[in-house]
């Protein structure tokens, strides 16, 4: 079991220090939220000098706090990302990959094991973080999702992983794992952490009822689209975020029509009284769908009003606007 709202913790170590990271922890730990996200990856935007600041940073804040009262989740990364200072850039999610990288997440994070242990990207061919569609022609070779399980059963079997997940997934992919789990005495994936927000509701397509029926939580990440939902880029296009401090990260929402659905969002919002975060966010918390909504956050304001976005459900009439600007604006950030 997991509180409604999760605190990711990408920005720490590189827009956030350990001292505010660790005032971010306490922050939400204080409130109920005992549920972290993390990844060997982190900090974002990935580079060689930060990565594994964000768990190190998790690990200093966690060694002064009851480990059985904290759900711990954190990630593997796979191959295909250009990102050699990891593990020499992972050739695959086989055994030898997943092992040392799990060992060297929990000597950071200062814990003998992590309640959640997620595959971070399929190691196949597949759209993500922004590409829209699948191509074959870019196939490629890849550690078989079957050996993928295998390695993680090893690790479920010595105690040092509590239960397994996958990220940026497609229903292919659940459909596989959950298979061959069953088909092999495997583990069961119990969540999938995948993009979920205004611009972004695929999921809604084709996975939301697979992952109903089969009983994997939905981990939305991104409720606020790299802070467009806020509106702040609208008031002002050099605001204070990472789509400015980091050109070209936010690539994913650099699409013809995310424009037009994100002023008619912040409209709507304003015109109902409600700032356009609280918004975006309530109506995240609250979608049926929901396991857990990981936030962000690079202030203890910004995590403030992240927070009480949950004591503000919004009623039947606003959902109803919100659902025909996304039929006029379907997904324009898949």
């Amino acid at each position: 079991m997991v509180p409604p709202i999760c605190l990711g913790t990408m920005t720490f170590g590189q827009q956030n220090t350990e001292a505010e990271g660790h005032a971010q922890l306490d922050f939400a730990f204080e409130r109920g939220i005992n549920f972290i996200d993390t990844a060997e990856l982190y900090a974002v935007p990935p580079r060689a000098e930060t990565h594994g600041a964000s768990e190190r940073i998790v690990g200093s804040w966690l060694a002064g706090k009851p480990r059985d009262q904290i759900v711990l989740a954190t990630k593997v990364a796979g191959p295909g990302r250009n990102l050699p200072w990891i593990r020499g850039g992972p050739s695959g999610l086989d055994r030898e990959h997943i092992r040392s990288a799990l060992l060297a997440s929990l000597e950071r994070l200062r814990t003998d094991y992590v309640d959640l242990y997620q595959i971070h990207w399929p190691a196949r061919n597949q759209p993500m973080f922004g590409r829209w569609q699948y191509d074959p022609a870019e196939e490629r070779e890849c550690t078989p999702i079957r050996d993928q399980l295998e390695a993680l059963r090893e690790l479920v079997d010595e105690g040092k992983i509590r239960h397994i997940g996958v990220s940026n997934e497609h229903p292919w992919g659940i459909a596989e794992f959950l298979r061959l789990a069953r088909e092999h005495d495997l583990p069961r994936i119990a969540s999938i952490q995948n993009p979920y927000n205004l611009l972004n509701r695929v999921y809604d397509y084709g996975l939301a009822e697979m992952c109903h029926r089969e009983s994997v939580s939905l981990l939305a990440y991104s409720p606020l689209a790299f802070g467009h939902l806020t509106g702040k880029y609208l008031d002002r296009q050099d605001a204070e975020g990472r789509l400015n401090a980091f050109p070209g990260f936010g690539a994913r929402y650099e699409k013809p029509a995310v424009g037009e659905a994100v002023r008619a969002y912040v409209a709507l919002a304003r015109q109902a009284g409600l700032s356009p975060t609280r918004m975006a966010l309530s109506w995240a918390y609250h979608r049926w769908l929901m396991g857990s909504t990981i936030i962000g956050a690079t202030s203890l304001a910004q995590l403030e009003e992240n927070l009480a976005a949950w004591a503000q459900p919004l009623d039947g009439d606003l959902l109803a606007e919100i659902d025909a600007i996304h039929l006029r604006h379907p997904n324009p950030a898949p």
